[in-house]
């Protein structure tokens, strides 16, 4: 691996980590985890979600969620309902109370992200946005090319 391989990795993995960090330290004003506001922040717009969507959404596996979603249920943050369009599936969705914690969830991540967003300008934004979507795409197909690889040679 070069060097310059070798910076990106760390310059991505310091990234994420401070993000996460800045954003729990926002969260924790709201007994809010990261996941939990991942989920919370799919559902506030106004829509039911299945558990896979949340999942997806929020980056974890299914039995996880379950538990989360059972603690914000719990909370009175969110309610599960049959899916009107198939009764086997199960939507989440927010309550009264969730709407409102919601609103005020996002309006201090606003507020946070606003701060220190402020260094980097619309066109830095759309280049790092442009550039970071690229490269999940790419690192997508890369595990999915590595498991091709990996099932080819199970199979000889």
């Amino acid at each position: 691996m070069t060097k310059r391989q070798h910076d990106l990795l760390h310059l991505l993995s310091r990234a994420e980590r401070a993000s996460a960090r800045r954003l729990q330290s926002v969260l924790g004003g709201f007994d809010c985890s990261l996941e939990a506001w991942r989920v919370l922040d799919l559902l506030t717009d106004g829509q039911g979600h299945t558990m896979t969507a949340l999942a997806e959404h929020a980056f974890l596996p299914a039995p996880t969620l379950t538990k989360l979603v059972d603690q914000l249920v719990d909370r009175n943050l969110v309610y599960r309902r049959a899916d009107p369009a198939d009764r086997r599936r199960v939507l989440v969705a927010l309550t009264p109370r969730g709407v409102d914690h919601g609103r005020q969830v996002s309006s201090a991540v606003r507020a946070d992200r606003a701060r220190w967003a402020a260094s980097l300008s619309e066109a830095d934004e759309a280049d790092l946005a442009d550039l970071l979507h690229r490269l999940t795409e790419a690192l997508g197909d890369a595990v999915t090319v590595g498991a091709a690889v990996r099932e080819a040679g199970r199979a000889r």
